[in-house]
């Protein structure tokens, strides 16, 4: 029975896994439709999210399942349940993704990136995809250095983000209204995909070293889709 358990708790993590190299696809895609407006690439996006939907219900399921079943206590349970949490934040990143991709869609055949931002969300795109490889991959390998490396990551999508808010809200500003609001919109989702990827790092540090590193994000509230 041991030994079934504990090959229960490996299928969790390479679910987990799996569903990391999702978003990151997701992520790549998305970004890559909305900077080019390419809406086919936007349609796969929107599509695959129901994937990533449904694996994290899987996910979910089973380790509910090994709760019920097997009763696991101290590290045992922390990774089961610390799945769950993690489950969850990668669902969401995956929605981060899937908005991006639906503004891309609601603009074409325009461009979605406002004249004088394209540098910006490029660079914003770039780090996302960077932020979903390097959490697959600490996932993976539990190598706590790239909980680290998501961090720098998050800090300078972040300041991206900013800049974003400051151009559209400074005078020079010449962007009509929908402009703007996709403006907003694009450099949130950008900022609530990382900082998620953020607190996957954290809860793998914990379940690392049994430590909190810093408060949980989990209950910011999340920017309403495009429809």
């Amino acid at each position: 029975m041991r030994e079934v358990f504990h090959q229960s708790l490996e299928d969790v993590q390479s679910r987990l896994v799996e569903i990391a190299d999702l978003v990151t696809i997701a992520i790549d895609r998305a970004t890559r439709a909305f900077g080019t407006s390419d809406v086919s690439l936007a349609e796969e996006v929107i599509e695959a999210d129901a994937i990533i939907d449904e694996k994290a219900v899987e996910l979910d399921e089973l380790a509910i399942e090994i709760l019920a079943r097997q009763q696991p206590v101290a590290r045992d349970l922390r990774i089961v349940v610390t799945a769950l949490r993690v489950s969850a934040s990668l669902e969401r990143m995956g929605d981060m993704a899937e908005h991006i991709a639906q503004l891309a869609r609601s603009r074409f055949p325009e461009r979605a990136i406002p004249k004088g931002l394209k540098s910006t969300f490029t660079r914003m795109g770039e780090l996302d995809v960077e932020v979903a490889r390097k959490l697959a991959e600490l996932l993976r390998t539990q190598d706590l250095r790239l909980a680290e490396a998501i961090r720098d990551d998050d800090d300078a999508i972040d300041e991206l983000h900013v800049n974003v808010f400051e151009k559209v809200l400074g005078d020079s500003w010449k962007g009509e209204a929908t402009a703007t609001v996709d403006a907003t919109l694009a450099s949130r989702y950008h900022e609530r995909f990382a900082d998620h990827a953020v607190s996957v790092a954290k809860k793998v540090i914990y379940l690392a070293t049994g430590d909190w590193a810093g408060a949980d994000d989990d209950n910011v509230a999340e920017p309403s889709p495009v429809i």
